[in-house]
């Protein structure tokens, strides 16, 4: 499913959701909270039809179709007024490809595997490379970033990864994520091995990653639909300066740094090769 818009007034948007039904399209309607209904496109092959539709329904709502098409419409349906509210499931998956969900499923998993007692097994196989000999075993240097060691620690990342990734991939493709995750996975675990040693782990690095990636491209190459909203850029680099001068949380710093300067060397490259090619 692809969420369209969010709407104040279900009985106007009921007149495009129907107008829509009459070519074959469907759309449902659920609610938000607050008064609040957002419209879902159910068949992605439709967005791009969806989405012109939508703009000229929005600059024009009261258009004789969409009025005929409710009347027409009217006779079919068998409650005037019927709001689906999505699985959680659903809603998930609306947001976010395949890379994005495999690698929140992988992080969920990894973690209940340490909190049935695998702690150190899995510790011992998964962290930054620091050992004679580790170097060479590849998988280390990405995989570090897969463990995680609270609940708050692993909600915080996965959400994030889930937003921004989420956001990245369904606009850029799966393999831009993957790039996006190994570059800054490397980078920041190579960054904090070197500052503190090889007892950490977690998203946080691949998250900055992200958050630096959609401000520069944002900025630099607003065509390519993706941004980030200034707040929360703000919200992120608030606390990536509190991490380091706090002195009570054990939190990986420098990867957080590295991993945000990754990100904004990617987005930069990549917006300006986007847009001369535009």
């Amino acid at each position: 499913m692809i969420r369209l818009l969010t709407a104040n007034n279900p009985r106007a948007a009921q007149a495009f959701i129907d107008y829509m039904a009459s070519r074959d399209i469907e759309i449902r309607m659920m609610p938000e909270g607050e008064g609040q209904f957002a419209l879902w496109l159910l068949d992605e092959q439709y967005q791009v039809e969806a989405e012109a539709e939508l703009e000229h329904f929005l600059s024009n709502p009261t258009d004789n179709k969409y009025q005929a098409a409710s009347w027409a419409m009217a006779e079919t349906r068998t409650t005037a007024f019927s709001y689906h509210t999505p699985s959680f499931i659903n809603m998930i998956k609306a947001k976010a490809g395949p890379v994005t969900l495999i690698g929140m499923v992988v992080c969920l998993l990894v973690f209940a595997l340490l909190q049935l007692g695998f702690q150190n097994s899995l510790f011992s196989l998964l962290h930054f490379p620091a050992e004679d000999g580790q170097q060479v075993q590849i998988w280390r240097w990405f995989t570090h970033a897969i463990l995680h060691f609270s609940a708050m620690h692993i909600v915080f990342n996965i959400l994030w990864w889930w937003q921004l990734g989420g956001d990245i991939e369904k606009r850029l493709g799966s393999l831009k994520l993957l790039q996006i995750f190994a570059i800054s996975a490397a980078l920041s675990g190579a960054g904090q091995y070197w500052v503190e040693g090889a007892n950490f782990g977690g998203l946080s690095g691949v998250v900055y990653a992200l958050v630096g990636y959609l401000w520069m491209v944002g900025a630099k190459a607003p065509h390519l639909g993706l941004s980030m909203p200034r707040p929360i850029i703000g919200f992120m680099l608030v606390w990536l300066v509190l991490g380091f001068i706090q002195p009570y949380m054990a939190i990986a710093n420098t990867a957080h740094l590295v991993g945000l300067m990754s990100g904004v060397v990617l987005g930069l490259i990549d917006a300006s090769t986007k847009k001369s090619a535009k």
